[in-house]
């Protein structure tokens, strides 16, 4: 169903983006209904299909993604979080199933994708502004409306440092914030993280935590994030979508009913520890296969 998705990465340094089509075999769904979801749902996927060589990651997965929330998945190793959020943004193809967003396929919405690795993730040749104009001056956007909307990002994120530097002169973790808002820049629909922090040290990404609840919830984007960190997981989500191994399902799809915003000292609250709790059951049930 998705062909495509446009993600903006360096491929090579010609100041150039280049990204590549991907071809599907949709599962032939013929009602329509199938594919409208629950009530207040942005994404739906039915029937997704995905293996690599003769291993099944996903065999028939049906899931409902909330609009508006942020959504951090949690799961074993090699059970397919990154892939799973890589079909859903185009990025990877499919063997089946269906995937639309209000009814839309993916190629055909906004998305923002934040990557692990920050630091190949940068044009270094570019200052970090231009680096978060890019996507914009792609798209042709008029130079005056590319400064209304980086000015309103620096505002969200209250920015400490230049953005007229370049990326090799910023921290690890001013560098991912310079990513972070180059995804933001183009007003996605869809936000999609993965692992955006591990590469950070824990300082950092107490801030970057802090920094990213406040402007997704400002927002209301919808957001998938990819955590292999349960606490972190739960510290960022509205949602807490944990997996089983593969072929992989649904184990548990729980509301996370934390006031924001949430703190460092947050972790120590009785609520988010039962829930932590609760979790870490469930993970260790699906790791055994419970």
């Amino acid at each position: 169903m998705v062909e495509h998705a446009t993600i903006y990465t360096p491929a090579a340094q010609d100041d150039s983006i280049s990204f590549s089509p991907a071809s599907y075999v949709t599962a032939g769904l013929s009602d329509q209904a199938q594919m409208s979801g629950t009530p207040g749902t942005h994404i739906v996927i039915r029937g997704l299909m995905k293996r690599f060589q003769n291993n099944r990651i996903y065999d028939g997965f049906d899931l409902d993604l909330p609009r508006g929330k942020i959504v951090s998945i949690f799961g074993p190793n090699g059970c397919g979080k990154s892939t799973l959020i890589n079909m859903i943004a185009g990025i990877l193809p499919r063997d089946g199933g269906e995937i639309l967003a209000d009814g839309k396929r993916i190629a055909d919405i906004k998305i923002g994708y934040v990557f692990q690795n920050y630091r190949e993730a940068l044009f270094p040749w570019l200052r970090s502004v231009d680096n978060i104009a890019y996507p914009l001056r792609l798209a042709g956007v008029h130079p005056a409306e590319r400064k209304r909307r980086i000015d309103k990002l620096v505002a969200a994120f209250d920015l400490k440092f230049d953005l007229h530097s370049y990326p090799y002169d910023l921290s690890g973790g001013q560098q991912q914030t310079v990513s972070i808002m180059r995804a933001l820049v183009t007003e996605p629909e869809v936000l999609f993280l993965d692992e955006p922090f591990s590469a950070l040290d824990y300082e950092m990404t107490l801030i970057m935590r802090d920094q990213l609840q406040h402007v997704l919830a400002a927002t209301g984007t919808t957001s998938l994030l990819v955590s292999h960190d349960l606490e972190e997981a739960i510290y960022l989500a509205d949602k807490l979508l944990l997996l089983t191994r593969r072929p992989t399902r649904v184990a548990a799809f729980l509301n996370v009913p934390i006031a924001r915003p949430r703190m460092p000292e947050t972790t120590t609250d009785p609520a988010f520890i039962a829930l932590k709790s609760e979790a870490l059951s469930i993970f260790q049930a699906a790791v055994r296969g419970l």
